[in-house]
């Protein structure tokens, strides 16, 4: 089948992942039908695509699913919902489609729905059933509360757009009208069919569906007495299992009460029950043997059939009651309406066919061409342009939210760098502080002064701090190694090494910085020495083992690659490095825990960023694609119940199957996913990604766990962390580096919010 071609003009990508929220077979009901079949056309139709379901039960034990549903939603347990959204939202799921009616979903009026797709991050296309003109208030606030959840509609008759924009003032323009989907059948003549159920020479009327009294047969039986005086072979199959929920409560008495009712009436002979819940092939059989198809539904609002659009678009001619669906179907002469409860309609209705057999064929032939347009191919192709419809206005809409929220009307804090420039001397920038005051004792560190002298690269376009890049670099040149290619990491007060060999996250932190130097320093000296250090200290990088200091190393090349991209060594080690990043993945991974070690400890946004930068230079799509879905994962792991962001504590991390730590939370763990988030944003144009790095840099300004703001306004640091009961009230390096480093980047973002690599 030919896809929308609007899917791929303008170099608009189709969809990779597609999910889908209802009902689903083998479950027994119209809405799991629907849904299992439009899964499977718009999977059919977009090759390579990944389709799946997530399914609502109406029974504690569940149903046995086919392999596309991946996630079951029991009917009635609301932090289910909950989980289905986070599980959504790291799928890289694009896409939305939900099938609403209102009885599938649990709370009043369905009202469960709401709380999974007020947490998914994804356009919403939503698919109305039913559609009420005159909701109770429960129904009113839910149909409200969808409606402005979903970013498109889906409605199958016109009759349902038109409810939409009356009772409830939706524009048109946000609404689709898609008919029902139907199997592609052929136009077959009904008599070489009907020695399949005892009926050959005999004229087949047929009612299917899920047995209930909303059905009307009893109507049709009454009428079937006239109906035989003048046709003695009719005969009038009832297809269809009784409804399950009427089952529990009722037991079969509205099917017993139609057997009886036969029976007073003389036409016993002429009605067969089948009690089965058929396939859609079996009741394709049904169909070709149908010389007529019967729809006496009592309830007008039903603006959805589909078993009408099944039977209608077989080729079938149909007499039915005037129920919204069937006046739009039936028009224009396509079949007969009567009225609701009228026995004697039904009867001329069914006379009128069988007595003009001419008719009665031209009918059905009128019945089957107009149902072309219905078969499920061409349905999926409907939804994929409804669907991009809704990437296209979500974007648009995110992205404008997203932007205003982090440009003028999110008003950042001043720069304030006093507690910066007290923490430095003439060496580096000291380790740690009591309170707001240097603490002498513990000397300085490679890690700290190549978070500084960053620092200083990010502002220099301002003029701040250019008179302590010189001592930070200086620094950094006096901890490497000449001989072994390594980094020291720890300095005393007194100017004394206090270890011949750093870690391999400080060497990598190291050469990030130094990568930063050469690649945005406007000091010629010190783009001159960075590029020198830089290119002395990483080859060691290639023996490292430390995720992390392959991570930092990473974003090092990538700064570096800025003046010199043609490099080769730092092409080559950042290859290797990107490589060795997604080979962890791969080794890792799992669908539940999408990340690349057995625990989630520090810095852990970092993996993701430098995944996503170097996917995109090396042109590695592997590596862009896991360096957003782990980064994705641990946005919505790293999220409270009410939005603010929730790093990792550091007591304890979170591994794998295991409870995660809530405490102490890391300042280091909110600036690197401002940071990594940023990158995300401008790799991918995704608005969603802003609104995540914003809601990170809240966290220092006191959207947290405790309320309390780590950044102090008077002094320009930031507190050591977030305790389970306060603040650390110590002012260190680290931690006001990363306040200064988070706020330096969401700053860059207003003057500049697409920037390469800024």
């Amino acid at each position: 089948m030919d896809l929308p071609e609007s899917i791929f003009s303008e170099g608009v990508a189709p969809f990779d992942c597609v999910a889908f929220v209802g009902g689903y077979e083998p479950r027994r009901c119209g809405i799991a039908t629907f849904t299992h079949d439009l899964c499977e056309a718009v999977s059919d139709s977009i090759p390579g695509a990944e389709c799946f379901a997530a399914a609502v039960n109406d029974r504690a034990d569940g149903y046995p699913y086919p392999p596309r549903v991946r996630f079951e939603i029991p009917q009635n347990d609301l932090a289910t919902y909950r989980q289905a959204a986070d599980y959504l939202n790291t799928q890289r799921t694009e896409l939305l489609c939900v099938q609403h009616e209102f009885g599938i979903f649990g709370g009043p009026a369905g009202s469960h729905l709401l709380s999974m797709l007020s947490k998914v991050r994804m356009p919403i296309v939503t698919t109305l059933h039913t559609v009420l003109s005159e909701p109770n208030l429960e129904q009113r606030h839910v149909m409200e509360e969808l409606l402005r959840l979903s970013t498109r509609l889906v409605v199958m008759a016109s009759k349902g757009a038109e409810i939409l924009r009356e009772t409830y003032g939706v524009p048109d323009e946000m609404v689709d009208i898609i008919p029902h989907g139907i199997p592609d059948t052929d136009f077959v003549d009904s008599d070489s069919f009907k020695a399949r159920f005892s009926a050959q020479g005999r004229t087949v009327l047929l009612t299917y569906g899920l047995l209930g009294p909303g059905k009307g047969i009893e109507y049709v039986i009454e009428a079937l007495p006239e109906i035989v005086s003048r046709h003695p072979d009719v005969v009038y199959l009832v297809l269809g299992a009784t409804h399950p929920h009427l089952v529990n409560r009722e037991g079969e008495s509205y099917r017993l009460s139609l057997e009886q009712l036969a029976e007073d009436r003389g036409v016993n002979e002429h009605v067969m029950f089948y009690n089965h819940f058929v396939s859609t092939e079996d009741l394709t059989e049904f169909i070709n043997a149908t010389d007529l198809y019967l729809t006496p539904y009592l309830n007008e609002a039903q603006i959805t059939s589909g078993t009408l659009a099944h039977v209608f678009g077989a080729g079938n001619a149909v007499v039915s009651t005037p129920y919204w669906h069937a006046q739009e179907l039936l028009a224009e002469d396509r079949g007969k309406l009567v009225p609701f409860r009228d026995p004697q309609a039904i009867a001329d209705a069914v006379c009128a066919y069988l007595d003009d057999p001419t008719h009665l064929a031209q009918t059905r032939q009128q019945a089957y061409q107009h149902g072309r347009g219905s078969i499920w191919p061409a349905v999926a192709k409907r939804y994929l342009e409804s669907f991009e419809k809704a990437r296209g206005a979500y974007h648009r809409a995110q992205r404008s939210s997203a932007l205003s929220a982090a440009r003028c009307s999110y008003d950042l804090p001043p720069l304030r760098l006093d507690h910066v420039i007290r923490m430095s001397d003439g060496t580096g920038i000291f380790q740690h502080a009591t309170y707001n005051v240097p603490n002498f004792h513990e000397g300085y560190c490679t890690d700290d002064n190549a978070r500084a002298y960053i620092l200083c690269n990010l502002l220099t376009e301002q003029g701040h701090l250019s008179h302590l890049a010189t001592s930070y670099l200086a620094f950094l040149a006096a901890a490497l190694d000449r001989e072994t290619g390594r980094f020291r990491n720890f300095m005393s007060h007194g100017r004394q090494w206090l270890e011949d060999v750093g870690s391999e996250d400080s060497h990598g932190r190291a050469l990030w910085a130094l990568g930063v130097g050469a690649g945005r320093s406007d000091n010629v000296g010190h783009r001159l020495l960075s590029a020198q250090l830089l290119k002395h200290g990483l080859p060691a990088v290639e023996s490292f083992t430390s995720p992390r200091a392959w991570a930092f190393s990473l974003l090092g090349i990538e700064e570096y690659l800025r003046s010199s991209p043609e490099d080769a060594q730092a092409n080559t080690i950042g290859k290797l490095l990107t490589r060795r990043l997604v080979s962890l993945w791969k080794n890792y991974a799992t669908a539940d825990w999408p990340w690349f070690e057995p625990a989630a400890t520090y810095d852990n946004a970092r993996l993701c960023q430098a995944l996503i930068l170097s996917g995109k230079t090396w042109g590695d799509e592997e590596a862009l694609e896991i360096g957003l879905k782990s980064l994705r994962w641990l946005s919505t792991m790293q999220k409270s119940e009410d939005g603010h962001f929730r790093p990792i504590g550091s007591n304890g991390f979170y591994k794998r199957n295991g409870i995660r730590a809530e405490f102490d939370q890391q300042p280091v763990e909110a600036q690197a996913m401002v940071a990594a988030c940023l990158d995300a944003f401008r790799m991918t144009d995704e608005p969603f990604w802003l609104d995540e790095a914003k809601c990170a840099f809240e966290w220092f300004l006191g959207r947290n766990d405790q309320g309390l703001p780590l950044y102090d306004p008077y002094t320009g640091g930031c507190g050591d962390g977030l305790h389970h009961d306060r603040v650390n009230a110590n002012q260190g390096a680290e931690s006001s580096l990363a306040f200064q480093l988070a706020l330096a980047a969401m700053n860059q973002a207003q003057i500049s919010p697409n920037p390469s690599h800024a």
